[in-house]
Parts: structure tokens; C-alpha cells; sequence
């Protein structure tokens, strides 16, 4: 059995366990004139637990550890001279092994054939043997647990007690992944920092990561000047908060303060439907609509410019994250008491100086939040980018002029047939530290403002 066709099977013994412990405690409680200590579904989810857990344990390190042991197997029954291979080469051998058993075509090569052959039993061998051992420790599971169900048994409390366990694993898997990127990405930075000096990299106004492949080439180590790629993502962003946050801000105050509920049933998903549209359709809007229209514009003004300019992607961009501020502030708006508005009411004031004077101030750390989910969908957006701004790393301020950002810049590095050691593909890595940095400090100043105000209106 595959995978799948096991983990099915599995899921059913479970429903076959919960209901088999609930139908146990009920009956184990009509015969003994006992109370029981739990609900029965209680008893049902524990032996539920005790037929998959292990079950599913056993199933998922043997899934993990199934194609090393295989292709160690295979290794080891191969001729002499391709034991003595590269490391590399015996993997492309291996691969080339696998994709051979998968296909119906002829093998003329007998000790490919032989390995494609013994690669094919291994595995049927293999699927076997972890059927039949994963479904055996499922039914012993079930059966050893049913024997523990007793009415005085504390059933809710196990439950209550692996689900905290179950929660704690997720909030832990969670944090361990958030420290593992951040250490991979730190890692692979020092190793570029080796190569190139910090303040040349930070400080740096020009960026080339092109190196030459020869010495006697034209194009020499490269410039890895960073400088311009995080001043036109700041600059793209910034434009595009300009845009969103006024819009977002001002229509879920509308949506939660003066509209009808009609109203507001139907413009809200409306207005979500923009956070569901694919970035990509944005990029083309803003190559084919926006930003030939700013060009038209600027021709008209005496003005020479460019399809590529910051202040295209950025006006999309701006459209793109609206969603972001006013689902979020509208939701955090609706959540202030009534009573807060009824109590400035009573003291005279109207209702836009309610707004501006107390339900503003007291939900503005719901805001700050929205705020900053949107600086950082904006910070990490790239087909907008490369569509409407182009790839020129140009140090400027200037937003009708054409810019990049960094995570543009982290997707041409890594796109293509790289060397992962060298220091142009490193570069993408240096470049994700510093964009975690910038998020960070966003994240502080956000959390410095929304502790300041909570401590005020609290």
C-alpha cells in the first residue's frame, strides 16, 4: 500500500477506535450501575489517540527514512567501479535508477536493469512490511487502551491534557521553523560577509552581483552595493502606503460608523476581492494601464519618461494592500464598546468628533497592526515590481524614475543554474538578512505604538 492508501485506512481505524471507546464506556456504565467520570465522546477520542499516534509515528519515520535505507541498498549491490563513484555521481546514478523503474521503456543496460529491477522490490518489500506493522501497532493501540476504560477513569482530563501537549508541539514546531530560517539565513550571510565588507554592502551605491567566469573577463569580482535596492523598496512601499492607508483607513471608518448594513454586506467582500486577485494580474495592470498612462502624463507636462517608474508599481501596489488596512480596521472599529460612543455622545460631542477623538485613538493599536501586515505585503511583493518598475538598482528618490528591490533582486539571484557557494548566489541570503532587520524594526516601532496607546485607553 502507498502512503496515502495507508494513511486513509488509518484514518478510518481512528473513527473505528472513537467509536468503539464511546460504545465501551457507555456499555462498561449501564452494567455497573456507575456513573461515568467523563462524557463518552471523551472516551472515544482517547482510544482514537491511542490507535493512530503511534500508528501514525512509526508510519511517518519509516516514510522519512524509507528512500535512504532503499538507495543505500541499491548502492551496495552495484559493480565495484561504481561504488568507488563521487558522491554526486552516484546520486545522479540513483535518480536515473528510480526514473528508469517508474518508465515502461526497455533497459539495455544490465546493471541499470538489475538496479531498476531490485529498486522495485525493495519498495514493494518495503510498503508491505509498513502496512502490516503500522496496522498492527494501530490494533494493538486500540485494543490495550480499550482494556484501561473503566467509568471512574479520567478520561476528559487525559484529553484536556494531550491537547494542551498537541497545542504546545504546534506554537513549538511553529518557533523552531521562525529560528531555524533565521539561523540559515544568518549562517549564509557571515559566509558572504567574508567575501564582502559589511559597510560596503549596507553603505554601497552600486549593485552589479554579475561576476566574471574568467579571469581575463570584463566584468571583474562584482559590486554587492545594497544600497539602492533597500532605498527603492522603501521608497515603493512608501508610496504604497500612501495610497492604502488614507483609502483603507477612511472606508472602514464608513463601512462601521455611517453605512447600512445592506450596504456594508455588499461592499465589504467586494473590497476583499482585491486581496484575492493574483499579483501577476496586478503586474500587468500596472505595465499595460498605469504606468503608460503616467508616462503619457508626463510627456504632456514636458516631461521625459520612462514606461518604468517607482510611482507606477507603487500606486498598484497601494490598490493591492487596501484590503489589508480596511478589513483589519473595520473589524477593530466594530469591536469598540458601544458604551465608549454613547458616553461621548452624552457629553456633546457629534459623531466625527467621536470618531476622531475616542473610537479612533481607542482602537488604533488594531490599526497600527493593519498598517504594518500591509508595509510588510508590500515590502515583500515582486511580480508588481519587476513588471511596473523594472530590475535597474538606481539609487533615487525620485519615483517617476525606474527602481528595484530587494526582493526582486533575491529572486534573480537564486533563478537559474547557480553555484550555491558563490558569492553572487550569497548575496540573496545577505539580502534576506537585511530585509528581516528592516521588518524587525518595523515590528518594534509598531508594538512601541500600540503598547503606548494601550496603556492609555485600557
Amino acid at each position: 500500500m502507498t502512503f496515502g492508501a495507508i494513511l486513509t485506512a488509518l484514518m478510518a481505524l481512528l473513527l473505528l477506535g472513537y467509536y468503539t471507546g464511546r460504545k465501551r464506556s457507555i456499555s462498561l456504565s449501564d452494567k455497573s450501575n456507575q456513573r461515568l467520570h467523563s462524557l463518552p465522546q471523551h472516551y472515544g477520542y482517547l482510544i482514537a489517540f491511542w490507535s493512530g499516534a503511534p500508528a501514525l509515528l512509526i508510519l511517518l519515520f519509516w516514510s522519512v527514512l524509507e528512500s535512504s535505507v532503499i538507495n543505500a541498498a541499491i548502492v551496495a549491490q552495484l559493480p565495484a567501479q561504481l561504488q568507488q563513484l563521487s558522491a554526486d555521481e552516484v546520486e545522479l546514478f540513483i535518480n536515473e535508477i528510480i526514473n528508469l523503474s517508474y518508465s515502461n521503456v526497455a533497459i539495455g543496460d544490465d546493471v541499470k536493469r538489475h538496479a531498476a529491477l531490485y529498486y522495485n522490490e525493495l519498495i514493494e518489500f518495503s510498503n508491505w512490511v509498513k502496512s502490516t506493522v503500522v496496522f498492527i501497532l494501530a490494533f494493538i493501540g486500540m485494543f490495550v487502551a480499550l482494556a484501561f476504560v473503566k467509568p471512574e477513569m479520567k478520561a476528559r482530563n487525559l484529553v484536556e491534557r494531550l491537547i494542551r501537549w498537541a497545542m504546545i508541539g504546534c506554537t513549538s514546531i511553529a518557533v523552531l521553523t521562525t529560528i531555524g530560517i533565521i539561523f540559515s539565513v544568518i549562517f549564509e550571510s557571515i559566509i558572504f560577509f567574508k567575501t564582502v565588507n559589511v559597510f560596503d554592502f549596507l553603505f554601497g551605491t552600486h549593485w552589479s552581483p554579475q561576476e566574471a567566469i574568467r579571469e581575463d573577463q570584463v566584468g571583474g569580482s562584482g559590486s554587492f552595493g545594497a544600497l539602492p535596492l533597500f532605498v527603492g523598496t522603501l521608497l515603493i512601499s512608501f508610496i504604497a502606503l500612501v495610497i492604502a492607508v488614507p483609502l483603507g483607513l477612511m472606508s472602514a471608518i464608513y463601512l462601521s460608523e455611517y453605512s447600512s448594513s445592506r450596504f456594508r454586506l455588499f461592499a465589504k467582500p467586494v473590497l476583499e476581492i482585491l486581496a484575492g486577485i493574483p499579483t501577476v494580474v496586478y503586474g500587468f495592470f500596472a505595465a499595460i494601464t498605469v504606468a503608460p498612462f503616467i508616462r503619457d502624463l508626463g510627456e504632456s507636462l514636458g516631461l521625459s519618461l520612462s514606461s518604468e517608474s517607482a510611482l507606477a508599481a507603487g500606486i498598484v501596489m497601494g490598490v493591492m494592500i487596501i484590503p489589508f488596512v480596511s478589513s483589519l480596521s473595520d473589524d477593530v472599529i466594530s469591536a469598540v464598546p458601544q458604551s465608549m460612543r454613547d458616553g461621548s455622545y452624552a457629553m456633546g460631542a457629534t459623531k466625527s468628533e467621536t470618531i476622531k477623538q475616542v473610537i479612533i485613538p481607542a482602537a488604533l493599536p488594531g490599526i497600527v497592526s493593519g498598517v504594518l501586515l500591509a508595509a510588510s505585503r508590500a515590502i515583500g511583493e515582486t511580480m508588481i515590481v519587476v513588471m511596473a518598475a523594472g530590475l535597474s538598482a538606481n539609487l533615487t528618490f525620485n519615483p517617476l524614475e525606474a527602481v528595484t528591490t530587494v526582493t526582486v533582486q533575491m529572486v534573480a539571484l537564486l533563478t537559474g543554474d547557480q553555484e550555491f557557494d558563490s558569492t553572487k548566489t550569497l548575496a540573496a541570503f545577505a539580502l534576506g538578512l537585511g530585509l528581516f532587520l528592516t521588518t524587525l524594526v518595523l515590528n518594534i516601532i509598531s508594538l512601541y505604538v500600540v503598547r503606548k496607546y494601550r496603556e492609555q485607553y485600557d
